[in-house]
């Protein structure tokens, strides 16, 4: 029995010896990849729609006997098409864009003009703006990976189709092409590694432009005006 106990005892201690010298290896969870930020550098191309309004000015001078200007809402839908570059240091990110836009902004009224002395006038007054684009340098901010929100601003050029008709002293029409200025601010969003969408604000001004001058009379008309659109950027 001595002997049966003392084998026993002996088998015990060399198996907690043994379980003490033993080694438990395991396999690490894997570790699930992360998706890499949105680069905003690179070259884009993409088309946007809008909405477009504002005041149209038309200053006028009747030598000697009147002088101002008739004030005009214009509002109309707009469209087009984008290309650009930008480039990204760290979370700062500028470029360069150029856009050009169809457009049937338009104001038109009704003209009831009393000159002193003369009489009054009653006809009708309208300005178009028939298509503009803009040259543009961008700066802004990567707020998220995905996320840029930028301010930007530059040169504007556009064609203005302007016509008055009034009773008693005839009409005029006349189309200019002028350059002026834009700026702006808007947000853009990635929604995959190369479709972003934006939505931007500019205001554009395309300066004045003279409808009719003869000794004495003057016409003219001074655009300038809001737009916020939305666009879709392919990006290369």
């Amino acid at each position: 029995m001595k002997l049966i106990i003392s084998t026993a005892a002996a088998a015990l201690l060399s198996t907690s010896a043994f379980a003490a010298d033993a080694v438990f290896s395991y396999d690490p969870v894997p570790s699930v990849a992360q998706a890499p930020a949105f680069n905003w550098s690179g070259a884009y191309i993409g088309v946007n729609l809008g909405y477009g309004g504002g005041e149209f000015k038309h200053p006028f001078a009747v030598s000697g006997l009147a002088s101002g200007s008739l004030d005009i809402s214009a509002s109309g839908f707009l469209g087009g098409v984008q290309a650009g570059y930008n480039w990204q240091s760290g979370s700062f990110v500028y470029g360069v864009e150029a856009d050009f836009q169809g457009s049937a902004v338009d104001a038109t009224t009704a003209v009831n003009l009393n000159i002193p002395g003369t009489g009054t006038f009653t006809g009708e007054l309208g300005t178009e703006v028939e298509w503009f684009g803009t040259i543009r340098a961008r700066a802004g901010v990567a707020a998220t990976d995905s996320l840029l929100a930028y301010v930007t601003g530059g040169a504007a050029y556009g064609r203005t189709n302007s016509f008055a008709s009034l009773n008693g002293l005839g009409s005029v029409n006349a189309k200019n092409t002028d350059w002026g200025w834009t700026v702006g601010a808007g947000v853009e969003y990635a929604v995959t590694n190369n479709f972003t969408l934006k939505t931007e604000y500019l205001y554009t001004d395309l300066g004045k432009a003279t409808l009719y001058s003869a000794p004495g009379v003057s016409l003219q008309n001074d655009v300038a005006f809001h737009t916020v659109r939305v666009g879709l950027n392919y990006k290369f």
